[in-house]
Formats: C-alpha cells, sequence, structure tokens
C-alpha cells in the first residue's frame, strides 16, 4: 500500500477510537463530531480491507487486525509529534500532565518526595499514578497510556528501556511488643511466628518465581523473597507459615498491632512505617536474603523526548537521596 493513499488524519481517529472505545469520546478528542469520525473510520476500512472495530454493547471492540496494528501506529505517531517538537521543555513553564504506574508502596517512599520537588521546580507539571499491578501494564505503556512504570522488573522487552533507581534489601516488621522484637532478630525466633506477606498475584494469574510476565515485561508480584526464606526455614525443619497474604503494602500495620505475626517487606517500606510513633519495629532478616532494583521503565519512543528526559532524570534524582539517606543512617 502507497502512504500517499492514506490520509494520516484517518491513523489519529483509529487511535483515539481504540484508546476510548467509543466515538463520541473519541470525537471529543479530536475536536470531531460523532459522524465525521464514523465516516473517517468508514474511509479506513475501505483503505486497509478491514472492519477494525465492532458496535457491541460494551463499546467499539477492535477486531484481530486492529489490535495488530495499533501498537505499531500509536508509536509511528508518538514519534512524529516529538519529531515535530523542537521547542526545548522548561520544567518551571511546562503544564505537561506525566502518567507514572507504581504500587502503594513505591508512591509512599518516592512519589512522595517527587511531588514535593515537583512543587518547587516544576509547578505546573501534573502527575497521575496508576497502579502499577494491574495486569495490561505492558500494554498500557506500549499505548502510551503510561509514561513511566516504576517497580522491580526482571525482563524488559527490546522495545521498552530502563534506568535503576535504587537497590535494597529486606526488613521483618513487628509490634513493639513482640516477643521477637528484644533484641537482634533470631532464625529461631523468626520460625516461630507467622508471616504477613505482600503478593499483588498468584500462580492463577500467571505469576512463577515471584513474577508476571506480559507481553516480554516480567514485574514481580511478592514483595519478599520467598526462595530466600524457604531455604533459611529449610534448616530449621520448618516450612513458612504465611497467616495473611494482602495487595496493599499500608495494609500491614493495622494486620501487625496487636498480633504475633511478622512482615518481610522492602527495606524503604519498613523505615517509612517505623517513622514516628507508630507502633511498629523493624529488624535486619536472620538470613541472607537477595537485593531488589527498582527501575523505571518506558517505552523506547520517549527516549529523546526532551519532557520525558527531565522526568526520569527528576525520579532518579529523588530515588538517588533516598539511598544515601539510607547510607547515612546504616
Amino acid at each position: 500500500m502507497s502512504i500517499g493513499k492514506v490520509d494520516l488524519n484517518l491513523l489519529k481517529v483509529f487511535d483515539a477510537v481504540f484508546e476510548e472505545r467509543n466515538l463520541v469520546l473519541a470525537g471529543r478528542r479530536l475536536h470531531l463530531s460523532q459522524s465525521a469520525v464514523s465516516h473517517a473510520l468508514s474511509r479506513l476500512r475501505e483503505v486497509v480491507g478491514d472492519e477494525l472495530f465492532v458496535r457491541t454493547g460494551r463499546g467499539m471492540v477492535p477486531t484481530g487486525g486492529a489490535l495488530r496494528m495499533a501498537p505499531a501506529l500509536r508509536d509511528a505517531l508518538r514519534r512524529i509529534e516529538a519529531t515535530l517538537d523542537v521547542a526545548p521543555f522548561s520544567a518551571r513553564g511546562s503544564q505537561r500532565q506525566f502518567v507514572i504506574a507504581a504500587n502503594d508502596h513505591v508512591t509512599a517512599v518516592l512519589v512522595a518526595p517527587l511531588a514535593r520537588k515537583l512543587q518547587r521546580t516544576a509547578p505546573g507539571v501534573d502527575l497521575v499514578i496508576r497502579p502499577s499491578t494491574r495486569l495490561d501494564l505492558a500494554e498500557q505503556i506500549d499505548l502510551g497510556r503510561i509514561d513511566l512504570a516504576i517497580g522491580i522488573f526482571s525482563q524488559v522487552p527490546p522495545r521498552m528501556s530502563a534506568r535503576t533507581l535504587l537497590s535494597q534489601g529486606e526488613a521483618i516488621l513487628m509490634r513493639k511488643d513482640h516477643p521477637a522484637a528484644r533484641g537482634r532478630l533470631t532464625l529461631t525466633a523468626f520460625a516461630h511466628h507467622p508471616l504477613v506477606t505482600i503478593s499483588v498475584g498468584g500462580q492463577e494469574e500467571g505469576a512463577v518465581d515471584g513474577f508476571i510476565l506480559e507481553r516480554g515485561l516480567a514485574r514481580q508480584s511478592e514483595m519478599f523473597d520467598r526462595g530466600a526464606l524457604r531455604e533459611a526455614l529449610d534448616a530449621q525443619g520448618v516450612q513458612p507459615r504465611v497467616r495473611v497474604t494482602v495487595p496493599h503494602s499500608l495494609a500491614i500495620p493495622a494486620l501487625l498491632r496487636d498480633s504475633d505475626m511478622l512482615s518481610i517487606v522492602p527495606a524503604s517500606l519498613a523505615r517509612a512505617l517505623t517513622r514516628g510513633d507508630t507502633g511498629l519495629v523493624m529488624r535486619q532478616p536472620p538470613y541472607p536474603a537477595s537485593q531488589a532494583t527498582t527501575r523505571a521503565v518506558w517505552h523506547s519512543r520517549h527516549d529523546h523526548d526532551a519532557g520525558h528526559i527531565w522526568l526520569r532524570d527528576t525520579v532518579a534524582e529523588v530515588a538517588g537521596a533516598l539511598g544515601e539517606r539510607r547510607t547515612a543512617k546504616a
């Protein structure tokens, strides 16, 4: 097919309908009437020889052909926009909105200081935080609905880029008057208490070895090193007793108070949850656990976007400051 036969405005209509799944909403986004959107879709259907969308009670459902076309077309449109956007990026004067995917732990320890920094240096920039635990995270990055995903990823596909933000170990949380809180936590004491753990997906969601793989992106599903835990307790002749599993880390304090349970959490979260008079204390794990690396992941089409580069640099700066404070306290 010759590109000269295609009105590129039709591709913008396709992109809007694919994202909104609704002709009226797509028209509002493009400042077009519903009939104009419908007419544009008809023209594009003739060009590509595919129905593209089927009207159902759930909106405009894309066909297989549309699903195959969408990622590449979205990528091409964003690259064109980035090429034409030659003006230098000014953080202080920008009114841009960025969408970041993060879990509640990352939001509490990293996004909160990031928001404070933006208030000082980029008052017009807005952040929208989406849950990184959603099962279509990779698709959301591909479609451009998420600018930056922050988390622990064991695998990043070639079409995406990544940057290391922070490496950290684990900590054990418990109430202040817990029997195991007296002095250094031993493996024997640890083995005799049930656990609260954080998991955002199990085998039913396709998790393997604590990670969920989607479209080439493997994201962490368990917020602790299960392999290290099992190996340590095997030496005691016991199996780990996980009494409660929760999807949200900020539920941990309520579960530990007035309880004999312990919780294995990322060290940065433990520090945040024991800051002030929270009734909780943290201890070092009585066994060797691996260091987890938190990374920022984005689609490679944003590699040279000046605003996106500024966002990544700012996030990395905030994460670096967190690491420096941790080292100073160690």
